[in-house]
């Protein structure tokens, strides 16, 4: 099965957390990411199509970067695949910078 990826993903791994809609906050761990988005680990994934907000930590940012995602696939008891919607020049620098590192 080939992947149709924009970016390259690096593999990572950041703690994270993120919340869909009104609910709770869940705390996760981010095991790949690239400039078109991530892969979160969790065991409480946000359902296929949930506009999700992924907070984490970003080189050079003094706050938690907060990244407005979809999820475009789940996988019980695994995880979820988020991609990023439009971001701003900061947390975009940040990622780039997170990226080159990984």
């Amino acid at each position: 099965m080939s992947e149709h990826r924009k970016h390259p993903r690096k593999s990572v791994e950041l703690p994270v957390a993120f919340q869909s809609g009104g609910g709770p906050l869940v705390e996760a761990t981010c095991r790949d990411i690239g400039l078109g988005g991530m892969f979160v680990e969790t065991d409480q994934p946000a359902p296929y199509g949930s506009k999700v907000t992924v907070y984490c930590e970003l080189p050079g940012l003094s706050n938690d970067a907060e990244i407005e995602g979809t999820v475009q696939w789940v996988k019980k008891g695994v995880g979820m695949g988020v991609q990023f919607g439009v971001m701003g020049a900061r947390e975009t620098h940040a990622l780039i910078e997170l990226v080159k590192r990984a």
